[in-house]
């Protein structure tokens, strides 16, 4: 053992320790928390009351200047406050028991019960009572409360209330000395009882623990390790059903492993024979890949026409990559029975994307001797663009390639209505090709047939592509099928929503 190991065995804490430091700092928060409450309580209570007391002292110097300067002569409430302010002054201390002093309307001291006058700077006190609101300063031990004085809307001045908070603090501070000497004991008495419990219980874990690991061990239990009537008592009796039940169990497990064993190694050859299946293949479809690829890097190497050879380089060599990773994701999921491609369906207009698909496949028809042609009427339809897209040139490109030389090929699409009465789209792929077999029609949509391998050689085909599109179409909430075939070309309908559907 290091010493670096020695040292955290050393002073690991137990868990009559974390327990008992638990508890601890719970009752310490119990107590702080509570404390700080009610001494909060306390001086909301003490400044609500006296915001109380300074406003009913106020109403009655209110009512007070208010009769004198109603019983007195009539003048201006500046020339009121300079005649009388002082007279009043030492009345409403009298009355009020506290030290008062007075302020004319422009703020100009009119008057103290004081023996001198108070230099505090009260302005901006001032100003808050010249708007009608009462405002309190705190000096020390002093508080100045001030307050506006008013005959019915005109202000005749201010007011200021002297008040001591000597009383309330010593009051507070009493309260926080003797939460603090109580919760002190509380949190001692409460720590030790609760250290003695958590001995109590952290022993029998012990022996609940002790009994685990003779489990562990394969040394099976003969009775509970503790018999008790509460909750530790039922783990003590579930310890020991449960020694009984791994007993049992033990040589069934062992008789499991052996059938485990031979299933894990006939899932690595099923395994194994996936991964070979999947890269014949994926070698059969990329190799075409490989040439379009090339033959895109020829094209930029010489070109008669730079602008239109430059497109058709791009074109090309984008077509083969979205081909490429879109094959990847067939051959992984055909492996496993699944055709299941996300799909982001949407509102759009079919027209262009059809014109699209077929501006794609002319190059390639061309150099076939393949007259292209459409019908396209504007209508939108509810489908996921990329996926549409790929189903109509691979019904395009099935067409060209299976073609004989000055063959036709035309997309049309059309709007109907089905037997629930929901709009559907329709768009349809013909052409005059060489036809399927009336015998091998059932069996076009199924993943890599092929009508011939003599056929399939020469076209590149894999079989995965018609395939593709059925599962395409039916995950849009659409379908295709095959509505003619012979020697005369094929027709190919594929029926979509026409409006919005759920998902």
């Amino acid at each position: 053992m290091t010493r670096s190991a020695v040292s955290r065995h050393k002073f690991r804490i137990g868990l009559k320790g974390k327990i008992t430091l638990f508890l601890a700092l719970l009752l310490a928060f119990v107590v702080v928390l509570l404390s700080m409450l009610v001494l909060a309580g306390i001086r909301e209570d003490q400044q609500r009351r006296m915001e109380q007391n300074f406003a009913q002292l106020a109403n009655s110097a209110n009512l007070r200047v208010r009769e004198e300067y109603l019983t007195g002569e009539r003048v201006s409430p500046d020339e009121f406050m300079e005649r009388n302010g002082q007279s009043l002054a030492v009345d409403l201390g009298g009355q009020s028991g506290i030290a008062v002093t007075l302020y004319s309307a422009a703020g100009e001291f009119a008057g103290t019960s004081l023996p001198v006058q108070p230099l505090t700077d009260v302005k901006e006190a001032l100003a808050h009572t010249a708007n009608g609101q009462a405002a309190y300063i705190t000096l020390g031990n002093q508080v100045l409360y001030l307050a506006p004085l008013y005959n019915a809307d005109q202000f005749l001045g201010s007011v200021q209330f002297h008040g001591s908070l000597q009383e309330q603090k010593m009051f507070y501070r009493h309260i926080r000395d003797l939460f603090i000497g109580t919760g002190a004991a509380v949190l001692a008495v409460g720590l030790l009882l609760g250290y003695l419990y958590v001995w109590r219980q952290v022993f029998i874990l012990g022996k609940l623990n002790q009994a685990a690991r003779e489990i562990g061990q394969g040394r099976y239990l003969d009775k509970p390790p503790i018999r008790r009537r509460d909750e530790i008592g039922e783990l003590s009796e579930g310890i020991y059903d449960m020694s009984g039940s791994i007993s049992s169990y033990v040589n069934e497990l062992n008789e499991e492993k052996q059938k485990l064993l031979t299933a894990i190694q006939r899932l690595q050859e099923l395994e194994q024979q996936q991964k070979q299946f999947i890269g014949n293949i994926s070698h059969e479809l990329k190799t075409p890949l490989t040439s379009i690829l090339a033959y895109s890097d020829l094209l930029g190497m010489y070109s008669d026409d730079p602008v239109l050879l430059q497109n058709a380089r791009i074109q090309i060599s984008k077509e083969a990559e979205r081909l490429y990773a879109l094959i990847e994701k067939a051959l992984q999921l055909s492996s496993m029975d699944i055709y299941d491609f996300e799909t982001n369906a949407a509102l759009f207009e079919v027209k262009p994307l059809l014109k699209e698909a077929l501006g794609r496949l002319h190059i390639k028809a061309e150099k076939r001797g393949i007259s292209l042609s459409s019908d396209l009427i504007d209508d939108q339809v509810w489908a996921d663009q990329e996926n549409l897209m790929h189903m109509v040139t691979n019904l395009l490109d099935n067409a060209v390639k299976y073609n004989r030389s000055g063959g036709w090929v035309r997309l049309s699409n059309r709007s109907e209505t089905d037997a629930t009465g929901e709009r559907r789209v329709v768009i349809e792929v013909a052409d005059n090709g060489i036809g399927i077999p009336e015998e091998l029609q059932s069996q076009i949509f199924d993943p890599f047939f092929t009508v011939s391998d003599d056929r399939s050689r020469e076209t590149g085909g894999t079989g995965l592509g018609l395939a593709l599109v059925k599962s395409l179409a039916e995950k849009q909430h659409g379908s295709i099928k095959l509505a003619e075939s012979g020697s005369d070309g094929s027709r190919f309908v594929i029926s979509l929503p026409g409006d919005p559907v759920g998902n």
